[in-house]
């Protein structure tokens, strides 16, 4: 079981719950939102999806209304894996 490092004031909306969910995974050792940052496309619905591999795991990106946020995932999941359980979660 991870655990959810929780470092700003302010996350985007219905962030959290998701997280902290993921944390419960066996297999997933930290979970860490990060920067925000406005773009310009607009989704409707909060959406997640992975970006890149880091050194000790994924950097995904969180995206609802105009608003992006960066976080970061210590595991020892496959990408495969970790998208089918993040996609589980973000439908409920």
């Amino acid at each position: 079981m991870g655990r959810l490092v929780i470092n700003h004031s302010t996350n985007i909306e219905g962030l959290i719950p998701i997280l902290q969910k993921l944390a419960l995974n066996i297999k997933i050792k930290t979970v860490t939102p990060a920067a925000i940052s406005r773009v310009r496309g607009r989704s409707p619905k909060l959406i997640i999806r992975l970006s890149v591999k880091t050194i000790n795991g994924y950097k995904a990106i969180a995206r609802k209304g105009k608003t992006a946020q960066e976080v970061f995932i210590s595991t020892d999941l496959s990408k495969d894996e970790l998208k089918r359980i993040l996609d589980i979660y973000s439908n409920q």
